[in-house]
């Protein structure tokens, strides 16, 4: 919900219901973690939809120095930083990337019907609000994308606009839609505490600016553009 309030790429995603004779008839259903793997056990679960049909489109979870630039879409790491802060996202900054139409998959009304291009859509939020703490730990060095090449173009924080505007002016009303997407299972028992949760997010939208000085000033070697400006001024 606040990566499409924010109008950042990321998949389309449904709250699925898996039912024990699904998972009956389909037995390699499961959550490979390393070595293990962790059976999946029947009722509402969180769904990502794939960009494309899996087994015609490929998708990759990293592109080479030569083709990130290329990227259609590239300026949404920006904004997704603003996101990650906001929500002080304990995780790095995950994305993957594909080849499609630009005009089916991205604002792009001038982009030839036909012209293909690589896009990044945001991926794997499991650890926002440090994940299941569900705290605002703030530290400078978290959300980022490990590749520095997305944010060699900051100069000031006015490259984080207008994602930053969306964030201040976010309307409260969104917790209302948030809460209503949520199965009651997901968070019974911690009714209470998920609305101050929500609560709390939204008492942070007037920080994000300061938190985002923080990172540049802590990362002088990912924005390096900064740094020059600074040093020049």
């Amino acid at each position: 919900v606040l990566l499409r309030y924010l109008q950042l790429s990321a998949p389309e995603v449904r709250v699925v219901a898996v039912s024990e004779e699904f998972l009956r008839g389909e037995s390699d259903v499961g959550i490979q973690l390393g070595s293990r793997r962790q059976e999946i056990h029947p009722g509402w679960h969180f769904g990502s939809r794939f960009p494309g049909n899996p087994l015609q489109e490929a998708v990759y979870d990293y592109l080479p120095d030569s083709l990130l630039p290329s990227v259609a879409n590239l300026n949404h790491f920006l904004g997704s930083l603003v996101f990650d802060r906001w929500t002080s996202n304990s995780d790095s900054r995950q994305a993957i990337f594909f080849r499609r139409r630009l005009r089916e998959w991205l604002d792009a009304p001038d982009a030839p019907p036909q012209q293909k291009g690589f896009i990044a859509q945001m991926v794997d939020h499991g650890y926002l609000f440090d994940g299941p703490h569900w705290e605002f730990t703030d530290s400078p060095l978290q959300g980022l994308y490990f590749r520095p090449l997305v944010y060699e173009k900051v100069r000031s924080l006015d490259d984080f606009q207008p994602w930053l505007d969306r964030v201040r002016h976010c309307p409260e009303s969104l917790c209302d839609e948030i809460s209503k997407q949520v199965p009651p299972a997901w968070v019974e028992g911690d009714e209470a505490e998920f609305v101050r949760l929500l609560e709390r997010l939204m008492a942070r939208r007037k920080r994000v600016e300061g938190l985002l000085e923080l990172t540049v000033g802590a990362r002088r070697q990912t924005f390096r553009a900064v740094a020059q400006l600074r040093l020049r001024l």
